[in-house]
Order: structure tokens, then C-alpha cells, then sequence
């Protein structure tokens, strides 16, 4: 479909005004039947002609490809292969003159959780995780209740954060091949982070940066003959930014909400990174939390995190980050 054309100047404000237009909107104007919902999901549609590029919250994502958008715009160059010019011209049909974007949707409306579909078995999650010094039947137990799992496309691992009722909230993936790549899944609400509860009520949590951090540390109790079960452990979804000043900054999102269901807490352990980000971050969580909370330092005795101290402690080499490539998402 992608044509040699003369240079076209486009006016501005039609190009913002297309670019404004939402994929859902465009399906269901000019391509009705390409429009599928997903069964099972409120607000989740496919195409019928590609049924693992899904679209909710604003955007839309292809599975099977690895790539995205958040337009009618981006679909028609990335997916139908339009030239820029002729995507234009198709969005500013006649049809499509009056077209107003649809009202933005209410900060209280629930987000939808577009999860990766699962792989037929976890097995290069599981050599992943081994491999990083996780407990083999750790990672059998997170794979078992379903918080950890592989995805089918990229093989990413992919760590499961749910709600009070067990349902799936959080979803963040992580590449098992090397890579750097991290991503949370679209729709992911970050209130519902990846934990592993203790088995009675606790009056006291301990908190990490990320999921491998939080397995990492209940690896270590395990090896010290401690009942990591006994613990509740919470992650925050990745870093913590802290404001410049620390009166200015707020608590974790996170760990309010667990905080929140959780009133019988006491004392909060902070188990974050070893760099100037940690370091910061433990300094400004101690200074909002220490008036209602006992709050320690419990930062890993070696490494940057607590993964490099589980493998220092293990005696097992860290793993080289492999160059990022683009089929790891």
C-alpha cells in the first residue's frame, strides 16, 4: 500500500486533530466488522483479522509482532502499511469532519489488564529465575498460584500482582533472554504490586524495588533455615521517585494500599538498592513513614541489590546483560 508520492504539506491542526483519533473510534466508524470483543473482559476488543492485537485503555498493542500505538494513525501505517499521507487522507474522510475525541475516561474508572498470553509451560522462566538464584520450589509455588508465569511470544517472565479477592490487577514483564527489557502490562494498576503474604497476619512488611528482589530475599531466609512464609513481602513496582524535597514526596502507591488493608502494620523493613537512587529513596520513605511506623534499614550487605547479594552469597556469577533486542518484548 505504501506508494512514491510528492511531498504534501499538511496543515497543522489536521494533522493534530487526526492524530486524536482513537483506534476503537476508527474501527467502529470504517471498519465494523474488523471489530471484535474479547470475551471474558470488559472493554477489551481485538481485530478479527489479527485476534492478538488488543486494544484498551486508550491504545492498542499487536502480541504477536511486539509493537503498539496509541492512534487510528499509528494502526494504519504500522499495521495496514498506509503511507503517512494516505493514513491522513483516509482519517479526514468526510465521514469523519464532525469527529470529536471521546471524553477522557474518569481517573476513578477501573483500568483493564491486558495480560501476554501464557506459554504452553515456564520453562525458560524457570531457568531464568534458577539461574538468578531463586528456589527452585519458590518458583514452582509462584508458578502454581499463577503470580509468576511465561508469556507465549517473547518468552518474557511475567510477575503477577493481584488484588484482596485474588483477581489480577499487575502485571510486570521482564526479559529471560539477556535482555534489559522491562515493561509493566497495559492496564496495570499499580496498587496491586507483586508480594508473596505471609500464611497468618504479620505486624510488619518488608519492601523492594522489584519482584526478583522480593524472591531473591525469601530465597536467602529459605538457605538460613527461616520460614519465609511467615513474612509478608511487597515490591513497588520498580523505582520509587522521590520528590526534591522530601516533604513534598508521596509514599508509594503500593504501599499505601497495603498499608490500608493491612492496619495491624507496625514496622516496615526497606530492603532497596545499594545506589544513590536507593539510598534516597530509603532516606525519604524513613522521613514520611517514621512518625506512624518503625522503619529500618535493611539495605543487602553486598551488591547493588538483593539479588547480587543472593548470588554473592551463593557463589554464583551474575549474569551479562545481553544488547538489547527487539524480539525479547
Amino acid at each position: 500500500m505504501r506508494t512514491n508520492r510528492p511531498y504534501v504539506q499538511i496543515d497543522p491542526d489536521v494533522l493534530e486533530r487526526v492524530r486524536q483519533i482513537d483506534l476503537l473510534s476508527y474501527l467502529r466508524e470504517f471498519e465494523p466488522s474488523n471489530l471484535v470483543k474479547v470475551k471474558g473482559a470488559s472493554n477489551v476488543y481485538c481485530t478479527a483479522e489479527h485476534d492478538s492485537l488488543k486494544i484498551s485503555n486508550g491504545k492498542w498493542y499487536w502480541w504477536s509482532r511486539g509493537f503498539g500505538g496509541y492512534s487510528a494513525l499509528d494502526y494504519l501505517i504500522k499495521v495496514k502499511e498506509y503511507d503517512f499521507v494516505e493514513a491522513v487522507e483516509i482519517l479526514t474522510g468526510q465521514t469523519m469532519a464532525d469527529w470529536k475525541p471521546p471524553p477522557a475516561p474518569k481517573k476513578d474508572e477501573p483500568k483493564v489488564l491486558l495480560l501476554p498470553p501464557k506459554n504452553k509451560d515456564c520453562n525458560r522462566v524457570i531457568q531464568y529465575l534458577f539461574g538468578r538464584g531463586i528456589d527452585y520450589q519458590l518458583i514452582q509455588e509462584c508458578i502454581a498460584d499463577g503470580t509468576v508465569y511465561e508469556s507465549a511470544n517473547h518468552h518474557n517472565a511475567v510477575f503477577i500482582g493481584k488484588d484482596e479477592s485474588g483477581t489480577p490487577k499487575y502485571a510486570a514483564l521482564r526479559s529471560t533472554l539477556g535482555s534489559t527489557f522491562k515493561q509493566d502490562a497495559s492496564g496495570s494498576d499499580k496498587r496491586y504490586s507483586f508480594r508473596l503474604l505471609a500464611r497468618e497476619p504479620t505486624d510488619t512488611v518488608h519492601l523492594f524495588e522489584a519482584a526478583i528482589d522480593l524472591l531473591s530475599y525469601s530465597t536467602y531466609l529459605k538457605c538460613e533455615g527461616k520460614d519465609y512464609k511467615s513474612e509478608s513481602l511487597l515490591s513497588l513496582s520498580g523505582v520509587y521517585q522521590p520528590k526534591k524535597e522530601m516533604k513534598d514526596s508521596k509514599i508509594p502507591i503500593a504501599l499505601t494500599t497495603f498499608l490500608s488493608a493491612n492496619p495491624q502494620i507496625k514496622t516496615i523493613v526497606l530492603h532497596l538498592d545499594n545506589d544513590n537512587v536507593g539510598r534516597l529513596c530509603t532516606a525519604t520513605l524513613k522521613e514520611l513513614l517514621q512518625k506512624d511506623y518503625k522503619i529500618v534499614d535493611d539495605p543487602p550487605p553486598v551488591g547493588k541489590d538483593f539479588n547480587d547479594f543472593l548470588l554473592s552469597y551463593l557463589g554464583i556469577a551474575r549474569p551479562k546483560p545481553a544488547r538489547e533486542r527487539s524480539d525479547v518484548r
